[in-house]
């Protein structure tokens, strides 16, 4: 057994079923023991390092265990640290092989060789090691898995080329060889009591309670409902934490910041006293002021508590197994007046939303396409969003209900994930759809190769269906509108505007379906097509760049202000402005609940 051989078994044995990888000479030995393995754990081909992490970022998001990605050496892993990045700043399992050239050619400038340990020591920090004899294999290998899965980081492992070939010995019981076991238990950590009555005891307090809850919160949803039913408070939602409780709820008053809605502003603004549950949302500016709301936190990570609000009580444990504790010691609500206002506000925005989706476009408003897919959604889909301006009407037009699962990347909001998370959610649940909502500039980036990838392993899914959505503007229209709003500056078009795709016929020649769409009134239809169709579809959605993501905080001033920058240069002035202010408007008419 070769030392190849012995670390596919190892997997194995952890219950590794997929490898999302690129192959290269630097794991050409992996490669062979993966041929005399049968494939076993299954090597899933992307089309490119960067994607084979994404894909296993997507893959630990959605199946909550550890992704492993694999990439020769020199470029190919350097390939892999925008994916990995994504990992660490989401808090996302995942183990990261690489290969390296042969330990007799290193330090001497070799083709491809690269200091993988100092590349890797920052995105890897929590794990990082390089295995230059077999009997280091195991114990490496496995500290590698179990530190991934118990500090949700991705770790890496680097095994030179000719290591991979040399014949595996285990270690010894001798000096200085360490021995190693396989798993990880389970556990749930919780605060001291003291602490647990205190935070009670601030949060009985209040009359005004709101809620904040992220990805965290996802395995507390009884829990959270639980306290939030207790206190008679609001619950917003971070956008990593959005598929943590559904949107039908009437208090839930969904996703909060720049990409937020109303309602979850309207309650930070009005609050006396917050409770923030599993998330380390960054937006300061969002939570109420300063001196406004006596606050608790809950985390299970004592880094990442006192981080975003001067809170009165940082409670260290599990999210259900805390809120579980707590539970018994709240008073109930008699007066229910802030959280029927809060419905209300909730309610009313829903009405805003869908006023915004009907607001006429040229040729179609991405909101309207969002927003007639709400309503088509599977029970069981399974939904990701790419950064930029597809993001927003993510957050604010979907409503997860019970079962449904959402994701994106979250703190690094890079470009490119949306596709290749959806192949990894499809090798995590292969019985339920998938759906992707990207920009074409994410397209044109990252998502058009993937589409092979797609092509390639539909077959083994027992769900074919892989449904992207491009939202084709031919613009980079989140950075357009940030220039606008924060900078004062027109469009730069050098930068800005992209080569329009038909991204659909692309996918027919790959052997998947797909249609453009170019007016409205064939949106839902689209939808229904790609919902029931035998394979991956694409549908490429003509777009509006002019239909403004404007943040619900956003007051006339600040619309102003923009429209005045548009008007200094833009080459979509006029429609620019237009379509800004019958946006906000919706907001005003009866019903809209705007104050501002």
């Amino acid at each position: 057994m070769k030392v190849a051989d012995y670390l596919l078994q190892r997997l194995r044995e952890w219950d590794v079923e997929h490898v999302f990888a690129y192959p290269g000479d630097g794991i050409n030995g992996l490669l062979a023991a993966w041929g005399r393995a049968e494939d076993r754990p299954r090597f899933v081909q992307a089309r490119h390092e960067e994607m084979a992490a994404f894909q296993a970022v997507g893959y630990a998001k959605f199946s909550g265990r550890t992704g492993i990605c694999a990439a020769t050496s020199g470029p190919g892993a350097i390939h892999l640290l925008n994916g990995l990045y994504d990992a660490k700043l989401d808090h996302v399992p995942v183990v990261a092989i690489a290969g390296q050239t042969d330990r007799s050619a290193m330090g001497g400038a070799y083709q491809q060789e690269v200091d993988l340990l100092s590349l890797f020591k920052d995105v890897a920090s929590d794990f990082c090691e390089m295995v230059t004899v077999p009997e280091q294999l195991p114990n490496v290998l496995d500290r590698a898995l179990r530190i991934a899965a118990a500090r949700r980081a991705p770790t890496a492992l680097i095994i030179p080329a000719d290591v991979q070939e040399l014949d595996y010995e285990a270690p010894a019981h001798v000096f200085k060889h360490v021995p190693s076991s396989l798993g990880i238990a389970r556990y749930a950590p919780v605060p001291a009591d003291d602490d647990v009555e205190r935070a009670a005891e601030i949060l009985n307090s209040g009359e005004k309670p709101a809620m904040l809850i992220g990805q965290g919160a996802r395995h507390a949803r009884a829990e959270v409902e639980l306290v939030a039913e207790l206190l008679g408070a609001g619950v917003a939602k971070a956008l990593l934490g959005k598929d943590a409780l559904p949107d039908t709820l009437p208090y839930v008053t969904g996703s909060i910041g720049l990409l937020g809605t109303r309602p979850s502003y309207e309650m930070m603004r009005d609050c006396d006293t917050l409770l923030v549950v599993g998330s380390s949302f960054p937006y300061t500016q969002f939570l109420p002021e300063f001196d406004q709301a006596r606050a608790v936190q809950i985390d299970i990570d004592p880094t990442l508590v006192g981080l975003r609000y001067p809170f009165e009580l940082n409670l260290v444990g599990d999210a259900a197994e805390t809120l579980r504790r707590l539970a018994p010691l709240l008073e109930g609500r008699t007066d229910g007046a802030w959280r029927d206002a809060i419905e209300q506000g909730t309610a009313r925005w829903w009405k805003v939303m869908e006023r915004r989706a009907e607001v006429p476009a040229h040729p179609v408003n991405p909101e309207y396409v969002v927003h007639a897919l709400d309503e088509l959604l599977p029970h069981d889909a399974v939904i990701t969003a790419d950064s930029g301006s597809a993001a927003n009407w993510y957050a604010r037009h979907l409503r997860m209900r019970d079962g449904m699962r959402g994701s994106l990347s979250g703190t690094l909001a890079t470009m490119g994930p949306g596709v290749p998370y959806a192949i990894g959610a499809k090798f995590a649940h292969p019985d339920r759809p998938a759906i992707a909502l990207v920009g074409d500039g994410a397209m044109q980036m990252n998502g058009l190769a993937e589409l092979l990838t797609a092509a390639k392993y539909y077959g083994e899914w027992s769900d074919p269906r892989l449904v992207v959505a491009v939202l084709n503007n031919g613009d980079l229209n989140q950075v357009t509108w940030e220039m606008r709003a924060l900078q004062g500056a027109p469009q730069f078009e050098p930068s800005q505007s992209i080569p329009d795709v038909r991204y659909a016929d692309v996918a027919t020649l790959f052997g998947l379906g797909g249609e453009r769409v170019e007016n409205p009134d064939d949106v839902s239809a689209a939808w229904r097509r790609a919902l029931a169709a035998d394979r991956p579809y694409v549908i490429d959605f003509r777009t509006d760049p002019a239909v403004p993501p404007i943040p619900p905080h956003a007051t006339w001033d600040q619309i102003k202000a923009a429209a005045e920058s548009v008007l200094r240069g833009d080459s979509d002035r006029a429609a620019v402005v237009r379509q800004a202010f019958k946006a906000k408007v919706q907001e005003f008419l009866p019903g809209g609940g705007g104050k501002d």
